[in-house]
């Protein structure tokens, strides 16, 4: 139940976390990181970042003497 509200936007509050048994706290601990998990592996999937490429920074095709007149 109590990871129902955590997903619902809500959380725990410290007394509740404090007296929680430790079984408990470790069950919905792994609970919110399998949520986070399929959250961060869907929004990649949507932005198309699963395959991020080859990392390099191409430069924009511009002569630069061209635009300016430098050397006239």
């Amino acid at each position: 139940m109590h990871d129902l509200v955590y997903h619902g936007g809500g959380g725990f509050i410290h007394s509740e976390i404090y007296n929680m048994p430790i079984w408990m706290r470790r069950f919905h601990i792994g609970k919110i990181n399998e949520f986070h998990k399929k959250q961060k592996t869907e929004r990649e999937k949507q932005q198309g970042q699963s395959n991020l490429g080859d990392g390099k920074i191409s430069r924009p095709n511009v002569n630069p003497s061209s635009i300016f007149n430098i050397n006239k």
